[in-house]
């Protein structure tokens, strides 16, 4: 298998609200994880449907897939629950390259107009 790009703490918060779960009706998706992995190679990537490794599973087969959930919202979804509890530990802002613009230095606001 390729390297993850989704850690298991990361799955645990998504796997209950994805569909095709056994207290789903209809068929089960025990390979919801193998499709999120997939879905965030191409995105990783940046490569067409037609490139996913067959590891993955069949490229048409997964774009289907992805196709039918975003008309469902379930990304949205995805979105949601991924930004309600953000991962900061690898934000940092280095002070030396905040810059303000260059009309910002310093000279007297307002407007020109005079009466």
């Amino acid at each position: 298998m390729a390297r993850k790009m989704l850690r298991d703490d990361q799955w645990a918060k998504l796997k209950d609200h994805l569909p095709g779960k056994a207290t789903d009706c209809g068929v089960t998706a025990g390979d919801n994880r193998q499709f999120l992995e997939a879905v965030l190679w191409i995105m990783r990537t940046g490569a067409p449907w037609r490139d996913l490794p067959e590891e993955y599973g069949r490229w048409h087969t997964v774009y289907i897939r992805f196709s039918r959930w975003a008309q469902k919202g379930i990304w949205q979804r995805v979105a949601d629950i991924m930004a309600a509890d953000p991962d900061f530990e690898w934000v940092a802002i280095d002070s030396t390259i905040v810059r303000a613009h260059q009309h910002a230095a310093g000279a007297k606001g307002g407007s020109r107009l005079k009466r």
